[in-house]
C-alpha cells in the first residue's frame, strides 16, 4: 500500500517551523469465514447435528513509523532476478528477493536456529513422522487476506509439482508422504500434507530427519495464495502477496526491486518506509556507487566487496566480514572423457596452488580450502585429508591415467558464469594446468542465466553437457546434509557431474535418517565426505568470506554463516528523511 504523507503546518508560534509527516494508516479488513462444527441438540434423545456458523475475522494492519526511512541495498551478480516466485527462484539474488516478499512456517534466528514465523508452534510425533503446526492468529498476506491452512496445503503442493517449474520443492520437499506421486505428475494430491482445520497443519514425512525444519525454512516451503495464484498462474507475481516483511511497490525489470512494508506482517510494524533493490552485472559498478552515497548496504551472501578494493575498505567502521557457508569449487562431467578417469580429476586437483589463488589473486579475501564443508558448518570440525597441493604428484597421476605431460587428451573447455572475480580465478587455473601439467584449457565465459541452463543440460543430458565448471554452493540451510547428500549422491537433482560411489551413497542415507546423535550423524557424513574428496566427486578451492558495506546508520542485521540475517524486520532502520 502506497504510503502517503501529508505536510501539516502548526501554528503555534513556539512551533511555526516545524512539521510533522504523518502516515495515513491502512484499513483493517473484515473477511467472514464460515466453519463447521459439531453441537448437540436434545430432542427426545441426544443426538449430534452438525451446523455452518459464521465468524467475522478482522485482521488489523500494524501501526507504522511517523517519519520515512529508505534504504538502498543493492543486488549484485545479475542484470534482472530470474522470478520472485518462492519455489522458482533459482539464484542466490532470487532468493534474498523472494525472503522480502514471502515467509514460511518456520525461520531461522539470528543464531541459525529454527524458530517460528508463520507457525506460532509445532509438535513432533513420537516416530519422528509427524509434524502438527499451529498458524499464527491473524496470519495474512499484504493485502490483508487470512493465510490459512489451505493455503499452506497448496503451496507445499504447488512447489513439488513439475508444471510449476521450480527445482527447490522436488529437492527440500521430497521427504514429505506422497511428493513422488506429485513430482511424478502421477498425482494432483499431495497426501503427507493435510488442513486440519483453518489454522492447523499436519506434514507426515516418509522418514525421520534431523534437518527437515531447516528445509522449511528455504523458498520452496514458503507459503504463496491458493487464490490468486489459481486466478492468474502466470503472473500473479506481477502484483504478488506473501506474508514476508514487504510487498512489492514496482519491478523496474533489468534494473530494480522497490519495495515496501507488508501492512499486516505479523512481526510489525517494519520501519523501513521503502526498501530500494537496484540490480549490478558487476560488483564494481556497486561499490562505486556506495563510495558515492547511492547506497546504504552493499554486498550479499555469495557476492560483495571486490577482491582488489578489500584494502582500502578493511579499516572503515562500514567494513563488515564474516566466514561464509559456501564453497567455490570445480565439477566436472563424469560421464565425459577425460574426466570420467578418476586420476585425471585427480591430477587437476593436485596441479592448483590454493594458498596463492587466495593471496595472490583475491588478495587474502578468501579462505583456501581442500574439503567440501564449509569451516563452521556442523561436521566440518572433524577432520578431512586434501588433495593437496604437488606438482610432482599431479604430473604422474595424469601419466599413470596414460596422458602423460598432457600428451593424448581431448580439447578441454573450461566453463564459468561472468560475474564478481570469477575470470580472475579462472584465468589463474587456466594457467596452473598449462604450468603443472603441460595442459591447455579453453576458457568459456557464459552469462549466469546460461551458464544454469548449461548446467542443468549437463545433469539432464550429460553427452551433450559441459566438460569442467567452476561453481559455487552456499547453504540453503546449515546442515552438512544440504552439501553432501544434496550435491553428491548418485542421481540426486544437484549432482551435475554424475559423479557417483557406492559407499558414499550409503553412508549418506545412514546418516539422513538419524535423529538425536548428531555425534554420529556427522561421522557418517564426514566418512562420505572423504570419499567425495578422494575421487574428486568436487574440486573444492576456497570458502568465500561475505564482504559487506554497510552504512552506521543501517542496524537490525547480524552476519553469519548464512548471510544477511534479519533476525527482526521490525527493529531494522534505514536513513530517515
Amino acid at each position: 500500500m502506497l504510503r502517503r504523507f501529508v505536510m501539516i503546518t502548526l501554528c503555534a508560534a513556539a512551533l511555526a517551523l516545524m512539521l510533522a509527516a504523518c502516515v495515513a494508516t491502512p484499513t483493517p479488513v473484515t473477511v467472514i469465514e464460515k466453519e463447521t462444527v459439531v453441537v448437540k441438540e436434545t430432542v427426545e434423545v441426544v443426538k449430534e447435528v452438525t451446523k455452518e456458523v459464521t465468524k467475522e475475522v478482522v485482521v488489523t494492519p500494524t501501526p507504522v513509523t511517523m517519519r520515512p526511512q529508505v534504504l538502498r541495498w543493492s543486488i549484485e551478480g545479475i542484470n534482472e532476478l530470474v522470478s520472485i516466485d518462492p519455489p522458482k527462484a533459482s539464484d542466490s539474488q532470487g532468493i534474498l528477493a523472494v525472503n522480502m516478499l514471502f515467509a514460511g512456517l518456520v525461520r531461522l534466528d539470528g543464531e541459525l536456529r529454527v524458530t517460528p514465523d508463520g507457525a506460532t508452534s509445532w509438535t513432533v510425533s513420537p516416530d519422528g513422522l509427524t509434524y502438527t503446526f499451529k498458524l499464527r492468529s491473524g496470519l495474512a498476506f499484504s493485502d490483508g487476506t487470512p493465510a490459512t491452512a489451505d493455503d499452506v496445503v497448496f503451496s507445499l503442493t504447488r512447489a513439488l509439482n513439475p508444471a510449476t517449474g521450480g527445482w527447490t520443492g522436488p529437492f527440500y520437499l521430497s521427504n514429505i508422504v506422497g511428493s513422488d506421486d506429485v513430482t511424478s505428475g502421477a498425482s494432483s494430491t499431495l497426501t503427507g500434507v493435510k488442513a486440519v482445520d483453518a489454522s492447523t497443519v499436519e506434514i507426515k514425512i516418509k522418514q525421520p530427519s534431523a534437518f527437515f525444519l531447516k528445509q522449511l525454512t528455504f523458498a520452496g516451503g514458503f507459503i504463496v495464495p491458493e487464490a490468486k495464484v489459481t486466478a492468474n498462474p502466470a503472473n500473479w507475481t506481477d502484483s504478488p502477496i506473501g506474508t514476508g516483511p514487504f510487498k512489492l511497490k514496482e519491478w523496474k525489470h533489468n534494473q530494480a526491486l522497490i519495495l515496501e512494508p507488508n501492512p499486516y506482517y505479523w512481526n510489525g510494524p517494519i520501519q523501513v518506509t521503502e526498501l530500494q533493490m537496484p540490480f549490478f552485472q558487476d560488483s564494481e559498478t556497486a561499490f562505486q556507487l556506495y563510495r558515492t552515497g547511492g547506497l546504504d548496504i552493499m554486498g550479499s551472501q555469495q557476492n560483495g566487496v571486490p577482491a582488489a578494493r578489500l584494502a582500502e575498505v578493511s579499516d572503515l567502521p562500514d567494513f563488515r566480514a564474516a566466514s561464509s557457508f559456501a564453497v567455490r569449487y570445480i565439477g566436472f562431467n563424469n560421464m565425459l572423457p577425460p574426466f570420467d578417469n578418476v586420476k585425471v580429476r585427480q591430477a587437476f586437483a593436485r596441479a592448483i596452488d590454493k594458498q596463492a589463488l587466495a593471496t595472490k589473486v583475491l588478495g587474502g579475501s578468501v579462505r583456501p580450502s581442500d574439503r567440501i564443508l564449509p569451516g563452521g558448518l556442523p561436521g566440518s570440525e572433524l577432520p578431512i585429508k586434501g588433495l593437496t597441493f604437488d606438482a610432482a604428484a599431479a604430473k604422474q597421476l595424469l601419466a599413470d591415467a596414460g596422458f602423460a605431460n598432457g600428451k593424448g587428451l581431448p580439447p578441454i573447455a573450461f566453463s564459468y558464469g561472468v560475474e564478481g572475480d570469477n575470470e580472475r580465478v579462472v584465468t589463474f587455473l587456466q594457467e596452473q594446468w598449462k604450468q603443472n601439467l603441460g595442459v591447455q584449457i579453453t576458457l568459456e565465459p557464459l552469462e549466469l542465466a546460461t551458464f544454469s541452463e548449461r548446467l542443468n543440460t549437463t545433469y539432464q543430458h550429460p553427452e551433450q553437457g559441459i566438460q569442467m565448471y567452476f561453481s559455487i554452493w552456499g547453504a540453503d540451510y546449515p546442515d552438512p546434509q544440504n552439501f553432501i547428500s544434496q550435491q553428491l549422491r548418485t542421481d540426486v537433482g544437484n549432482n551435475n557431474g554424475h559423479w557417483s560411489n557406492a559407499a558414499f551413497d550409503k553412508l549418506v542415507d545412514e546418516a539422513d535418517v538419524i535423529v538425536g546423535n548428531d555425534s554420529k550423524r556427522m561421522t557418517l557424513y564426514n566418512q562420505a565426505e572423504q570419499l567425495a574428496v578422494d575421487e574428486v566427486g568436487w574440486l573444492p578451492l576456497f570458502n568465500p568470506t561475505l564482504n559487506v558495506l554497510m552504512r552506521p546508520y543501517v542496524s537490525g542485521f547480524v552476519f553469519t554463516g548464512q548471510g544477511i540475517t534479519v533476525p527482526d524486520w521490525s527493529a531494522v532502520r534505514g536513513k530517515t528523511q
